[in-house]
């Protein structure tokens, strides 16, 4: 971070929603009860992977992966625009700022690729089962993982470092409830064509590779489904793609809405519900779709319950 152009910005000014003292509680509040159900929930995702031994599988192996990245994800933001309802200077440090970006931009990245694998072990699942134990094995798996966190330290760096070199002289006003980079371009006062570029071709790198994963995986498992003659045989095989696929259907509706455009084209309000929704929301609904319609998970939850309430019986 030596080298940096602090010259003239020493911290930024996040907007948040709105001015109104009744609407931020109001607001607070709700963000509280969000982030809190998010923490059990995917807190709760990971130790019950853990310690069930049968869902000691590739798949809940990179669920408990997604909900660490949710979490992570979620505590990243969420914290600070707390703070930020109830502060009277809603202000976040220079490096802070860049601080807050980079790990925004690491799990964000995680997050996509993640997603990208899991729909690739449903597909060797449904597709290749004989092959499956060998093709998803451990060491496959945790290499999926860390080449992950890998390309999203590697994504976030680069523009972390390449944005906050420039010099910010005209304003230091983020009309945004957190710090992220097209809004942050906006206040530089040199030219950052340079890096709208990088943000929309490296975004657009990962966005699309995952998707592409994505959608050829679901492709191939549709095409297998549709071969299975019995109803009920189509609906187990769907049912255990359906969590997923939901969770896929969230996330890139409003990331790719975000990140696949020019920044000149954003829309302030627009953007923040958006923003809202895939940093906020979705770390939260991920646990909820995937116990909620998920059998082995519910199962699961059930064999704990019972464990839990046996061993404070006796």
């Amino acid at each position: 971070m030596a080298g940096w152009n602090q010259t003239t910005v020493t911290e930024f000014i996040l907007l948040g929603f709105t001015d109104d003292a009744l609407t931020q509680l109001a607001l607070f509040v709700v963000f509280l009860c969000i982030y809190l159900v998010t923490l059990v929930g995917n807190l709760g995702m990971i130790a019950l992977i853990q310690f069930d031994s049968r869902l000691h599988t590739p798949m809940y192996f990179f669920l408990s992966n997604l909900s660490f990245s949710d979490l992570c994800y979620s505590t990243v933001v969420v914290p600070k625009t707390l703070a930020n309802f109830v502060a009277e200077k809603k202000a976040i440090s220079f490096i802070g700022c860049a601080t807050q970006f980079y790990f925004y931009a690491v799990f964000a990245t995680v997050e996509c690729l993640l997603l990208a694998a899991m729909a690739y072990d449903r597909y060797v699942a449904i597709c290749n089962p004989l092959l499956y134990p060998v093709v998803m094995s451990q060491k496959v798996c945790i290499w999926l993982v860390v080449a992950s966190y890998l390309v999203g330290c590697a994504n976030g760096l680069i523009h972390t470092n390449t944005t906050f070199r420039l010099p910010f002289c005209t304003s230091n006003i983020i009309d945004h409830f957190f710090c992220d980079v097209p809004l942050i371009l906006k206040l530089s006062c040199s030219d950052t064509l340079i890096n709208q570029i990088l943000l929309f071709v490296i975004s657009s790198l990962i966005g699309l590779f995952s998707f592409i994963t994505i959608f050829v995986s679901y492709m191939y498992i549709l095409v297998n489904i549709l071969r299975i003659h019995s109803a009920e045989g189509r609906h187990k095989a769907f049912s255990t793609c359906a969590s997923h696929l939901m969770a896929v259907t969230l996330f890139y509706t409003t990331i790719l809405f975000i990140y696949l455009r020019p920044s000149s084209s954003y829309a302030d309000g627009q953007d923040r519900v958006a923003a809202v929704f895939y940093t906020v929301v979705i770390p939260m609904m991920n646990p909820l779709i995937y116990s909620l319609r998920n059998k082995e998970v519910k199962e699961a939850l059930r064999r704990t319950v019972q464990k839990k309430g046996a061993s404070t019986g006796s």
